[in-house]
C-alpha cells in the first residue's frame, strides 16, 4: 500500500512540475516579452501584385490597326469593408442577380475577407459610369481596369487573328515557369498563338503594404519601387484590311463553307485569308459569352476549324497543270502535239469519261487545260509515269507544310508507289489507281494555302515563296523594327514550259471554263477545279493570278458543296482581283479605323534561297472538315465521269 501511495505521489509531482514549466513559459511570453512580440505582430508585410501588360497590336500593310487594345473593366469587392445590406443595390447597378453577387462575395470572404474578390468582368462602360457615380455609397467596392482586344468593325479575321483564353489548368504548371498565372490569358489560336512570345509583353508589379490579416494599409515606398509593365511588340502584317473584309463578305454571301487565300506573288505575303464559316472574336474577348460559345461548338459547319491550313481536299482539275509540267520537263509530251478527245477513255474493262461525256475533238495541251479535258490527262498520266507525277507534285510543295505562320497546318498527301505499297501491299494495286490522280482526284489531298503558293509559283515563273502573314515586328523595348525572313527557292523548271501553262491559264479565263473571272482591262490567268465529295455535292475550286503579264495578286477560292468551280468560285476571285489591282477603295474599312505609320515598307523575304523542308510522314487517310475519313478510291472501280469540268 505504501508503495502505491509513493508512486501516486511521484506522478503528481511530475504533473505539477510540467504545468509549472508551461505556466512559467506563458508568463514569459505574455508579460515579460510582450513588447517584442507585439511589435512583430503589428509589423506590415509587403504584397506584390502583378500588372498585366497590354498586348502588342496588329497592323495591316497600309497602316490600318486591325487588332488593338481597349479597357476591360472589372468590379471587385473587399468583403471586410463591404456592407452586405448594399448587396441588392450593387447588383442592380452592375446588372447581375443578387443571389449570384452574394455567393461571389461569400466565396471571397471564405478565402480572405480582406482581399478583393472579383464579382464581374468585362462590364459595359455605361454600367461602369453608373457604378462610379455611386461608389461613395459602397465602401469596399473597387473598379479595376485591365485590357482586352479591340477589333475592326466589319472585319472578323477569326482564323487569322485568333483569340485568347485563360491558361488551361493542365498547362499551368509548365507555363508558370514562364511567368504565367491561373488568371492570365494566352494566345490560343491564329496569330495570337503563333506570336504569343512577341505579343504578350512583360508584366509589371506594384507593391502594397498589408497588415498580418492581409488588409491594405498603403503603398510601399510611395510607389517608387513599382515596376511598370512593358507592352507587347506590334506585328506588321502583310494583310490588306479592305481585301480581307471583301473576301469575308463574298464567301459569306454564298451561304457555304469554304476558304479564300490571296497572296502577293512577289514575296509570299498573305493579302487575305478567310475560312468560312467564321465567327465574332468578341465572343471570347474579355470574358467568354456562354451563349455565343454554345452556338459555335454546336454548329455542324464547325466554325473553329481553319479550312485554309487544316482542311485537306482533292484539288480536282487544278492539279492537271502539275502533270502537264512533269510531262513537259521530262520530255514525255510536246505541247503542240494534237490529240483526239472522243469524250471517253478505256482502261482495262473500265471506261472513264469527260464531264458529261462530251467529246472535245482535236486538242493540244493548252486546249486540254483551257477546256479541262479529262481524257487528255488520263493518257498523259500513263505516258509520264507515276514517279514523275509524284516528284513534281512535291516540287511544288504538295504533301509538305508550307510553313505559314499559323498553328495547326497539315501537309496534305501526295501518293507515291511506296505509299501505295505500304497501304495496300506490294503488287496489290494497279495502274488503274493512277487514272483518278491524273485529274486531281483519288488519294491526293491539298490545302487551300498550298494551292495559293502553287499559283504564285506559276505566276512567278517558278519562284516558290513561303506564304506568311507577318512582315516583321516593332520591338517595344528598343523601338526598332525587325523584319522577318522566309524561305524561297527557284524551282528547276524551264521558263519556256512555264509559259505554256501561263498561256493556257490565260485562255481558261478568256475562252474556257473560267470565263466568269474575266475583267476588262485586267488580264487574268486562272484554272477551275471541281473536286468530288463523297458526302454530298462537289467542291468548287478556282485559282488565278493577275495581271497575267505582271502579277500582283494570286488567289485561291474554295466553296464547299457548290458544284462547278467556274460558276461560284471564279466570281469571288474576280471581285477580289478587281478590288486589289484597280485600287477600288469603296469596300475598304471606314475612316473611323486608326492608322499608324508603316515602318518603311519592310520586306518579309530572305535574300538567301533555302531548300524546302523534307516531306513529313503522310497520314493514313484524308479527312473532310468534319473529321471523317474520306474513302480511298480504287481507280479500277471507277466508271463513267470521274470528274471534273463541264
Amino acid at each position: 500500500m505504501d508503495t502505491i501511495q509513493r508512486g501516486a505521489a511521484l506522478v503528481t509531482y511530475i504533473v505539477i512540475a510540467l504545468f509549472s514549466l508551461l505556466l512559467a513559459r506563458l508568463f514569459y511570453l505574455q508579460v515579460l516579452n510582450s513588447q517584442e512580440l507585439g511589435s512583430l505582430s503589428s509589423t506590415n508585410s509587403i504584397r506584390r501584385i502583378w500588372v498585366q501588360a497590354p498586348r502588342g497590336r496588329m497592323i495591316d500593310r497600309n497602316g490600318v490597326i486591325v487588332v488593338d487594345n481597349q479597357p476591360l473593366y472589372s468590379v471587385k469587392v473587399i468583403p471586410a469593408e463591404f456592407r452586405k445590406a448594399k448587396t441588392g443595390f450593387l447588383a442592380r447597378l452592375i446588372d447581375i442577380p443578387s443571389v449570384e453577387l452574394a455567393e461571389k462575395i461569400r466565396k471571397g470572404e471564405a478565402f480572405n475577407r480582406f482581399s478583393a474578390a472579383t464579382v464581374t468582368k468585362n462590364l459595359d462602360p455605361v454600367l461602369i459610369a453608373r457604378l462610379s457615380e455611386n461608389l461613395w455609397q459602397l465602401p469596399g467596392v473597387l473598379i479595376e481596369s485591365d485590357n482586352k482586344r479591340k477589333y475592326t468593325g466589319d472585319l472578323f479575321g477569326s482564323h487569322l487573328f485568333g483569340y485568347l483564353r485563360l491558361v488551361p489548368k493542365e498547362q499551368l504548371e509548365k507555363l508558370s515557369e514562364e511567368g504565367y498565372s491561373q488568371e492570365d490569358k494566352i494566345g490560343f489560336s491564329g496569330l495570337e498563338k503563333e506570336y504569343e512570345e512577341r505579343l504578350k509583353g512583360q508584366k509589371g508589379a506594384r507593391f502594397e503594404m498589408v497588415d498580418p490579416l492581409g488588409k491594405f494599409v498603403g503603398k510601399y515606398d510611395d510607389g517608387k519601387s513599382d515596376i511598370p509593365s512593358i507592352r507587347g511588340d506590334d506585328l506588321y502584317l502583310c494583310i490588306d484590311a479592305g481585301l480581307q473584309q471583301l473576301a469575308e463578305e463574298l464567301i459569306r454571301k454564298t451561304g457555304k463553307s469554304g476558304a479564300v487565300v490571296a497572296l502577293d506573288p512577289s514575296d509570299g505575303g498573305i493579302l487575305a485569308l478567310v475560312s468560312a464559316p467564321d465567327y465574332d472574336l468578341d465572343i471570347f474577348n474579355g470574358s467568354t459569352d456562354p451563349e455565343g460559345w454554345r452556338n459555335i461548338i454546336t454548329d455542324p459547319q464547325k466554325p473553329l476549324y481553319n479550312r485554309t491550313v487544316q482542311a485537306v481536299y482533292p484539288p480536282g482539275s487544278i492539279y492537271k497543270m502539275v502533270l502537264a509540267m512533269a510531262a513537259l520537263e521530262e520530255g514525255k509530251a510536246d505541247p503542240e502535239e494534237k490529240f483526239l478527245d472522243r469524250g471517253s477513255f478505256r482502261f482495262g474493262k473500265r471506261v472513264f469519261r469527260n464531264h458529261g461525256g462530251h467529246a472535245l475533238g482535236t486538242i493540244d495541251m493548252k486546249k486540254a487545260i483551257i477546256h479541262s479535258s479529262n481524257v487528255y490527262f488520263f493518257n498523259l498520266m500513263l505516258k509520264t509515269g507515276f514517279a514523275h507525277w509524284t516528284e513534281y507534285g512535291r516540287m511544288f510543295g504538295f504533301g509538305l507544310e508550307t510553313g505559314i505562320d499559323l498553328p495547326g497546318e497539315r501537309p496534305g498527301l501526295v501518293p507515291s508507289a511506296d505509299y501505295f505499297n505500304q497501304r495496300y501491299g506490294r503488287d496489290k494495286w494497279t495502274k488503274g489507281y493512277l487514272i483518278s490522280l491524273a485529274i486531281g482526284q483519288g488519294e491526293l489531298g491539298t490545302t487551300p494555302v498550298q494551292l495559293a503558293a502553287y499559283t504564285a509559283a506559276i505566276a512567278n515563273n517558278g519562284n516558290w515563296r513561303q506564304p506568311h502573314l507577318v512582315k516583321g515586328y516593332r520591338d517595344t523595348a528598343t523601338g526598332r523594327y525587325v523584319p522577318l525572313s522566309y524561305r524561297e527557292h527557284k524551282l528547276p523548271l524551264s521558263e519556256k514550259n512555264i509559259a505554256v501553262i501561263r498561256e493556257a491559264m490565260l485562255g481558261v479565263v478568256l475562252q474556257g471554263t473560267g470565263s466568269l473571272a474575266n475583267i476588262p482591262d485586267i488580264p487574268v490567268a486562272g484554272k477551275t477545279g471541281t473536286a468530288q465529295n463523297p458526302h454530298g455535292k462537289d467542291h468548287a475550286w478556282f485559282i488565278a493570278f493577275a495581271p497575267a503579264d505582271n502579277p500582283k495578286i494570286a488567289v485561291t477560292v474554295l466553296v464547299e458543296n457548290s458544284g462547278f468551280g467556274g460558276a461560284i468560285s471564279a466570281p469571288i476571285a474576280r471581285e477580289m482581283i478587281k478590288h486589289y489591282v484597280s485600287g477600288d477603295k469603296k469596300l475598304r474599312p471606314e475612316s473611323r479605323l486608326q492608322t499608324t505609320p508603316n515602318p518603311g515598307s519592310p520586306t518579309g523575304v530572305s535574300d538567301t534561297l533555302h531548300p524546302a523542308a523534307e516531306s513529313p510522314a503522310v497520314p493514313d487517310a484524308l479527312h473532310e472538315p468534319g473529321g471523317e475519313p474520306l474513302p480511298q478510291e480504287n481507280g479500277e472501280a471507277q466508271t463513267e465521269a470521274t470528274n471534273t469540268e463541264p
